[in-house]
């Protein structure tokens, strides 16, 4: 072979060698392109079958609070009135009676108002189911906590207690923290009975202010809620007792006169039903029936 043909002969290997390398070049980069979309895509089906998971899947509903009855005729509330749950005198229900009627609501199955449901039963004349009724313990005992508020979350009902602010440091009565424990049972909410249970109706108009204002105050900051409602000690108050009631902020006042809640009474002078030492169910069944259509 000549020169000239050695040199062809070089140059036509250097172009197959280049057409490899290109060859090469190109099929490697198809294939890593075909890898990055493969490897690309699978999270992206995942994501798409994810979602479509997610969107099939039925929502669920919140749950909706039934409506109110409104009445056509005025309402009668039942507002129970317990004071200790003990044994020893007229003021003084058993723990065992307490319990009992207790099982008697649940059973026939009445509503046990909060404080703010009472307001809004009487305020609107509506009711959240046909029946119901408003249990109420004054002075805030110790044993509300010990025998009553067992039988409470037994029976899951609700009930107000009607606290002496200025007695909480008495071994007989609640002490502010035991009535923050038993409020966040949510089985109890408390309301006022003044700072020191005095007769309101003997008070000067500043001194019954002081004992309204004061009690409100103190339930509000320490237990961090909106009192609204007062309950007079001993049942006793006169025309400047109301007056000052509703300018202190409380929208309702209850007595220990006998008998069902109406608005008819007013706002501040609402009757109460007393529950007795040695009660029958029987009675204690007849005392609480009333018919609100």
């Amino acid at each position: 072979m000549n020169k000239f043909g050695g040199i062809m002969m070089k140059h036509k290997w250097g172009i197959l060698g280049s057409c490899l390398v290109l060859i090469a070049l190109l099929g490697g980069g198809f294939l890593w392109s075909q890898s990055r979309s493969h490897t690309t895509s699978r999270p992206a089906r995942q994501n798409r079958v994810k979602w479509q998971a997610t969107e099939s899947k039925p929502v669920k509903k919140a749950a909706t609070a039934k409506p109110w009855i409104k009445l056509k005729q005025p309402l009668k509330l039942p507002i129970l009135m317990y004071h200790s749950i003990s044994s020893g005198n007229q003021l003084r229900v058993p723990k065992k009676q307490f319990a009992s009627e207790m099982a008697y609501l649940k059973q026939h199955h009445y509503r046990t108002l909060t404080t703010t449901e009472a307001i809004r039963a009487l305020t609107t004349n509506s009711i959240p189911q046909k029946k119901v009724v408003w249990i109420t313990l004054d002075d805030a005992y110790k044993d509300n906590l010990t025998n009553g508020l067992p039988a409470l979350k037994k029976y899951k009902l609700h009930a107000t207690i009607n606290a002496i602010t200025g007695f909480t440091h008495k071994h007989n009565h609640l002490s502010l923290a035991e009535m923050k424990r038993m409020k966040t049972t949510g089985r109890v909410d408390f309301a006022s009975h003044t700072v020191q249970h005095l007769n309101l109706d003997e008070l000067t108009a500043a001194q019954q202010k002081q004992e309204l204002v004061n009690s409100k105050r103190w339930l509000d900051q320490h237990l961090n809620q909106k009192t609204e409602m007062l309950c007079y000690p001993a049942g006793r108050a006169n025309a400047t007792t109301h007056r000052l009631a509703k300018q202190s902020g409380y929208q309702i006042a209850l007595t220990t006169q006998e008998g069902f809640a109406t608005m008819k009474q007013g706002h501040y002078n609402l009757s109460r039903l007393r529950i007795t030492p040695g009660m029958t169910t029987a009675t204690f069944a007849d005392l609480i029936a009333v018919t609100n259509r």
